[in-house]
């Protein structure tokens, strides 16, 4: 990589004002975009991953098993993903068949691995779930592999570790790290947890690091850096941090020498310059449509066959219906019963009549039991009360028929025959015999039928 010139070290009062940072809180820090719609090369910042990933400089000490002594960036970070151990089989063999693939895959995950992708996007078509958008990126999809979704991705990061801190906690902070580093314990942590970590402290480093109002997250974002700078500045803290602070970082330059502990100057581009860089090719356009296209197509055949699966579904359940329904005898239903096919409201009952408060005489119940039809057992009158009631209608709305009025007046009986008996509760004390209507006390009423059906009806 080159390195900077003296030309972009400005004296101690230079006025050139801040940078144009697009993004300066972690909230605005992942891509949004429409479900299907491509991500461009500025949404990925593809020339700053190719400055990161074409670095040549084997300064890094491997964290796998390898015959270099020291390796650059990108063996570094491909071979963290590979040895990480929900990395599939199947992923691993794609990787060692296809190096090219292996890269654009480590690509994305390093997005991930800032946070840059969130765990909500896909990166093949055929994705069904609806929790996830799916997005071509047509400059990082130029090989057959198959990109994962970003879940997948984020899962495998977080187990890229060493073996030595599988068993034990990786450091989580920047302290931690610098601290190995310094007593040469070789390397510090893996090159994924590092990133981690860094990200997490991007706002507690951004004053040690960098001058305001950039931090480590912004070297990742569409701002007005050069995409040079920004990677050379990339590379720096990942060696201050995994090779050590005391070692000559050869990322260095000028202004970093001069102002310890800070990255490289980070050059500033106009306008015109930053649309010089991340411009896409016709080629990738017309695959992003291309593929957006046909992730519209399966969209529309899969809502198509889910409600074609509804469908069927709801003649089934229809049929299973019809044919447990016709084996049965409808309930009778008389012209009254029809209005319980209106839409359901709030039960008020109809307005009924004053209550009887005189008892009822003997020779009513003898002349209404002698009106009565012919004598039914308890087997006939059970299967005319299930054949001709309406378990949704209201009790006091049905219309009962003598079998059905002798029944509760038997009940009744039986009621009134029992209170007051042990082990069944007394009755309840009446009011006072001077009030009017009132009933003499407990200790008057006689034991005839009379009094034992008045008593029942004043619990109404």
């Amino acid at each position: 990589m080159a390195s900077t010139s003296d030309s972009h070290l400005q004296p101690a009062n230079w006025t050139e004002p801040a940078p144009l940072v697009g993004y300066l809180s972690r909230k605005a820090l992942p891509i949004k975009r429409n479900d299907a719609e491509p991500l461009t090369r500025e949404d990925v910042q593809f020339d700053l991953l190719g400055h990161i990933f074409n670095d040549r400089h084997k300064v890094f000490t491997p964290q796998a098993p390898s015959e270099d002594s020291k390796v650059h960036f990108c063996d570094l970070y491909v071979n963290a993903l590979y040895m990480s151990h929900k990395c599939s089989k199947v992923l691993k063999d794609k990787m060692a068949e296809t190096p090219a693939f292996a890269v654009e895959l480590a690509k994305i995950s390093l997005l991930t691995n800032v946070g840059r992708i969130n765990t909500t996007m896909a990166f093949f078509p055929e994705m069904k779930t609806a929790l996830r958008t799916y997005h071509p990126v047509p400059s990082l999809q130029k090989t057959d592999g198959n990109a994962q979704d970003a879940p997948r991705i984020k899962n495998c990061l977080k187990a890229a570790l060493l073996p030595s801190e599988l068993k034990n906690m990786p450091p989580s902070t920047p302290e931690e790290i610098l601290q190995k580093s310094r007593a040469r314990q070789l390397p510090s942590t893996s090159v994924v947890n590092l990133i981690f970590v860094l990200a997490n402290h991007a706002a507690p480093l951004a004053g040690t690091h960098f001058d305001p109002p950039v931090n480590f997250l912004d070297l990742f974002l569409p701002i007005n850096i050069a995409s040079a700078d920004r990677a050379r500045a990339f590379l720096w803290l990942i060696f201050h941090y995994l090779e050590g602070p005391d070692q000559p970082n050869p990322y260095d330059d000028d202004y970093s020498r001069q102002n310890p502990g800070k990255v490289p100057w980070l050059h500033r581009l106009t306008e015109e310059e930053m649309a010089q860089e991340n411009v896409d090719t016709p080629d990738e356009i017309e695959w992003g449509k291309a593929m957006s296209a046909q992730r519209n197509l399966f969209l529309q055949r899969l809502v198509h066959s889910i409600e074609k699966e509804k469908k069927v579904k709801a003649a089934a359940s229809a049929s299973k219906l019809a044919e447990s329904t016709s084996g049965r005898p409808r309930p009778f239903k008389s012209q009254q019963e029809g209005t319980r096919d209106k839409p359901y409201i709030h039960y008020l009952p109809p307005d009924r009549a004053p209550q009887i408060t005189h008892s009822v005489s003997e020779d009513h119940r003898v002349s209404y039991s002698s009106s009565r039809g012919p004598h039914r057992n308890m087997l006939q009158h059970a299967w005319q009360v299930v054949t001709s009631t309406d378990p949704l209608a209201d009790s006091d709305e049905e219309l009962q028929d003598e079998y059905v009025r002798l029944d509760y007046s038997k009940r009744v009986d039986v009621i009134a025959r029992l209170r007051g008996r042990p082990p069944s509760p007394l009755p309840d004390l009446l009011p006072s015999a001077s009030s009017a209507g009132s009933y003499p006390p407990p200790s008057s009423i006689s034991d005839t039928r009379e009094h034992r059906w008045r008593t029942v009806e004043s619990w109404k």
